[in-house]
């Protein structure tokens, strides 16, 4: 059986996250939608969580689960409707790169759509941890195997940025899931400007089909579409209509591509379909990259 990659502090007691049960559920989350700060360890290859204070936790991020979360859903009916989980499998580790240039821009790629898992997705870059990776490599390893960007190591700050529970099937009327993950987003800050970056560029065409910067303005706007409410929050009547992206051809080079605004504007289907679309745990990190951003420009730094 392979080694835990998430762990969880339960009564004193350090437990693998089970595949099928929520990790938020797990740790004391209640009915509402989050985020909830929860106390972390994290070390190399893996995470250990937990909702209070523990010897050994190095931060306390905020950790969030869409409102239609299968695992939430299947917590709350009788345990044999979850028989199609694996028993045998704990939930898996990511990271993902909310990569800012210095110019105030972080980069999405839209994931192929011939990848079995998420395709058609904007999201930053990211995926697995490696089993003994420090959780900033991964990153940064992630970050360069998609995009081809490497970051010099004395040109770029980081710091964690939050905890995201991600399923997919994203939702359990789209059948049960079959991958189950906890997200660490990264918030790594370039001295580079965007052109600076976007010249270093070579993004890996097994997995990313198209690139797209957005600044504040338009990430406020992604992020205030959050899947699952009820009542939308009320848009700005400025918002352009459209974004400049680029379009990986099949000769491996790159043309323009006018974004529309309501491709990033979508939320997730009820019915399974691969829309284009930005994934719900992005919206997410993005509201947190708008938060962290803000908190930095108060301290005047």
């Amino acid at each position: 059986m392979a080694a835990a990659r998430v762990l969880l502090l339960l009564s004193g007691r350090r437990e693998s996250a089970s595949f099928s049960r929520s990790v938020c559920g797990l740790l004391g989350a209640g009915p509402g939608l989050g985020p909830w700060p929860t106390h972390c360890d994290l070390r190399r290859g893996r995470l250990v969580l937990s909702d209070r204070p523990f010897p050994g936790a190095s931060a306390t991020l905020p950790l969030q689960r869409p409102p239609f979360c299968p695992f939430a859903a299947l917590d709350q009916q009788p345990r044999s409707l979850g028989t199609e989980l694996p028993t045998n499998r704990g939930v898996d580790l990511g990271v993902a790169v909310i990569l800012q240039s210095c110019d105030q821009t972080v980069l999405l790629t839209r994931r192929t759509h011939t990848l079995n898992v998420s395709p058609n997705l904007w999201v930053p870059p990211g995926g697995h941890v490696k089993l003994d990776e420090e959780l900033l490599d991964g990153g940064l390893r992630e970050l360069w195997e998609e995009s081809g960007l490497q970051l010099p190591q004395d040109q770029f700050s980081w710091a964690p940025l939050g905890l995201w529970e991600s399923a997919y099937p994203p939702r359990l009327s789209w059948g049960f899931p079959k991958y189950h993950h906890i997200i660490l987003y990264l918030h790594v800050i370039s001295q580079e400007s965007q052109q600076q970056l976007q010249a270093r560029i070579r993004p890996n065409p097994s997995e990313v089909s198209a690139l797209v910067w957005l600044g504040p303005d338009v990430a406020a706007a992604v992020a205030a579409t959050e899947d699952g409410t009820e009542t939308a929050r009320p848009l700005p009547q400025d918002l352009t209509p459209s974004v400049l992206a680029l379009q990986l051809q099949e000769d491996g080079g790159a043309q323009p591509l006018a974004l529309p605004m309501s491709t990033l504007l979508r939320t997730t289907p009820t019915t399974p379909e691969d829309t284009e679309r930005v994934s719900t745990g992005t919206k997410y990190a993005l509201r947190l990259w708008l938060q962290h951003r803000g908190r930095q420009g108060r301290n005047g730094s």
